[in-house]
């Protein structure tokens, strides 16, 4: 699959869902912000976001096409989505940082404006100019009724395509790990080798690289790398979200550093085990926490996230856990991700990428099946 972007009946066919929602809810218009929330409905992609001094927004109105406010250094790729309004300041400009514009765009198509607030969701603009764009337009600002969140939660067969692609990236630079780890190397070098491998092989970046390593597992499994040299006996884990044309992998893979204890070996099994009853458990009309229920009965029930939602972020949506009662819906991409602990506070965590289909689940990441053995 070599394709980036979407068609534009792809958009066109979001932007209609949005708004036959919007006019459930009685929306006039959305006010979005954030970077996934904007190439949802525009395609626009870029790392220009990790630059705050600039904020960007899009009005999706009750009828009609988006329409892009953004600072003028954006148009030009803007104007490669298939958005024709758009309409820039010459940003920065923090005595007007898009404010008045915004505010005409947005008395133009009328309101009530929602914006997304519920979990997972920020304002991207500073406080101070939301203060004043609510005293600039006539408009009532009030939430979106969970709409973007609820689109974005089912992904379109385009979509599970480029999460399946990025899987497949991933899965091909853990099977070359063995090139990159062994005694006496450090993990630190493991770390930047292995993104080296994802890039070699096809990620446009990573963005999350997480792991440890130790004789019984690791303590945590958000810590950066140090420069500790692995040694046998030792289990490593690499736990990897690369993108993929704007689209997520997350899943890990550990390996043994020499001969396993015994434990690490029984521990290991148990996970997936865990993971095959949270793939049994993954039907249509199931509930987020039967899922979690179902891997909890093998690996221990802690109350821990066993999994969450993924797509254009390397979590979103729904969570793994014994309150979530989230309906599962073919289409839904989501984790498995049970853990154990092994002992002396180490623990062993394992996860695997999946799809919702209306037959069972549709396997993204290529599943493990033993504990591989680097010497």
């Amino acid at each position: 699959m070599s394709e980036r972007g979407f068609a534009r009946a792809e958009y066109q066919a979001r932007v209609t869902r949005a708004q036959a929602m919007m006019a459930q809810a009685g929306l006039g218009a959305l006010l979005l912000t954030t970077e996934p929330e904007i190439r949802y409905f525009t395609g626009f992609l870029t790392r220009f976001w990790e630059s705050p001094s600039r904020p960007w927004f899009l009005i999706l109105p009750a009828d009609g096409d988006p329409v892009a406010v953004i600072p003028a250094i954006g148009a030009a790729l803007m104007g490669k989505t298939w958005v024709t309004d758009i309409r820039t300041w010459p940003a920065p400009q923090p005595e007007d940082e898009g404010v008045s514009l915004l505010a005409d765009v947005l008395d133009e198509f009328g309101g009530p404006v929602g914006i997304p607030s519920g979990p997972e969701t920020h304002l991207r603009m500073a406080q101070a100019d939301f203060a004043r764009l609510q005293g600039a337009s006539a408009q009532v600002f009030r939430d979106d009724a969970g709409i973007t969140a609820r689109l974005r939660a089912v992904k379109s067969e385009a979509e599970i395509a480029k999460i399946a692609h990025a899987c497949r990236i991933a899965g091909r630079a853990f099977a070359r790990v063995p090139e990159i780890a062994g005694p006496g190397v450090a993990l630190s070098r493991v770390f930047r080798d292995f993104q080296r491998l994802l890039l070699e092989d096809g990620a446009d970046w990573v963005p999350y690289l997480a792991g440890g390593a130790g004789p019984l597992g690791y303590a945590d499994v958000i810590s950066p790398a140090d420069d500790r040299a692995l040694c046998a006996g030792d289990v490593l884990m690499l736990d990897t979200g690369a993108v993929r044309d704007g689209y997520f992998c997350d899943y890990d893979r550990n390996f043994a550093i020499g001969a396993p204890d015994a434990r690490v070996v029984g521990a290991h099994a148990r996970l997936l085990e865990a993971a095959q009853a949270g793939l049994a458990a993954a039907r249509p009309g199931a509930r987020a926490c039967d899922v979690w229920a179902a891997m909890a009965a093998i690996c221990g029930d802690d109350g821990g996230r066993l999994g969450h939602g993924l797509g254009m972020q390397l979590t979103e949506g729904l969570s793994l856990l014994p309150g979530d009662r989230t309906v599962l819906e073919p289409g839904m991409v989501i984790t498995l991700e049970p853990g154990v602990a092994t002992a002396d506070g180490n623990i062993l965590v394992h996860e695997e990428n999946i799809v919702i289909r209306p037959g069972g689940p549709q396997i993204l990441s290529p599943w493990a099946s033993d504990l591989p053995r680097i010497d």
